[in-house]
């Protein structure tokens, strides 16, 4: 049994590894774990703890994937909304759809008991206006938010430099190779803004037979990549895992237009091999691990690719 994650997850990896030991289901105990990153506001990128949208309105991003069945729930852009992974678990279990957003996935949650919860942190809010106040003329913020908003996108983007994820990725060679995902999403993001973490075959894949992998920091490069999907893939026509990753780098690479920035991936595989690789994303990089041959959980350093 193995289960590795970004360094994001350490308020929720150790209740995950709990319920693993004690029997639970691999999706079931990534989504506790997850619940508990969401909870933690030290955590800037993730639930409580994230950065709002230009208007000020958190929104929330979340997926699960099955990688037995190759279901998957999905909600992205959701307001009010503290456990989106969990949120998105229930639309796996209870709908015929993949991905719900917006107020769709707001009434999906009221409609089975979620209950409706002010996500902005006073921190936040404070930050948020604060840098409004530099970008913005007197006269703007004087009819802010009535005002239009692309031209200052990319002087507002992720200001904070946040532009990560939890994300969990379970491997065992009985239960299977599962995917779960959190976000805030980009600092400052154009309202109704989805990364790649609610889209399956970028920001996360899995497939028991093969392998699983998942990305953090910019999803507008893994989402005209598909990088995750691409891994399991390769992995499929028989590549190592390796030489999975190192494809998906490349096609990265060959990126030259558009937003570009750096790619974390976290991959495992059907033969319980695990890789964590940094593609031009500044400083050190870390992921936690835990295999059941481990006394607990150890913080690991990323390769660069």
């Amino acid at each position: 049994m193995l289960l590795l994650a970004n360094a994001e997850a350490w308020p929720g990896f150790p209740l995950a590894i709990d319920m693993l030991k004690a029997g639970a289901a691999s999706l079931d105990a990534m989504v506790a774990g997850i619940g508990r990153v969401e909870a933690e506001p030290k955590v800037r990128s993730v639930g409580y703890g994230g950065w709002p949208n230009m208007l000020g309105v958190m929104e929330c991003d979340g997926a699960v994937m099955d990688g037995n069945t190759r279901a998957v729930g999905s909600v992205g852009a959701v307001p009010d909304t503290l456990h989106v992974t969990a949120l998105a678990h229930e639309v796996m279990k209870r709908l015929p759809h993949v991905v719900l957003t917006g107020d769709g996935a707001r009434r999906f949650a009221t409609e089975i008991g979620f209950p409706l919860t002010d996500m902005l942190l006073e921190d936040s809010k404070r930050v948020w206006w604060e840098r409004l106040e530099k970008e913005f003329s007197a006269g703007e913020l004087e009819k802010f938010p009535n005002i239009p908003l692309a031209p200052l996108s990319t002087a507002i983007t992720d200001p904070e430099r946040v532009r990560d994820t939890t994300v969990f990725l379970s491997a065992d060679a009985e239960r299977g190779i599962h995917a779960a995902t959190s976000t805030s999403g980009w600092a400052w993001k154009y309202p109704g803004r989805l990364g790649d973490s609610p889209i399956p075959g970028a920001g996360f894949y899995a497939d028991s037979r093969y392998g699983a992998a998942a990305c953090t920091h910019t999803g507008e490069m893994t989402m005209r990549c598909a990088t995750a999907r691409s891994i399991v893939l390769a992995m499929k026509l028989g590549r190592p895992l390796g030489d999975a990753i190192k494809l998906a780098v490349d096609e990265l690479a060959e990126l030259t237009e558009g937003f570009l920035g750096g790619v974390v991936i976290h991959a495992v595989d059907a033969h319980g091999n695990y890789k964590v690789v940094n593609f031009r994303c500044q400083g050190e990089i870390r992921y936690w691990l835990w295999e059941e041959s481990m006394s607990g959980p150890e913080l690991r350093a990323a390769s660069d690719a």
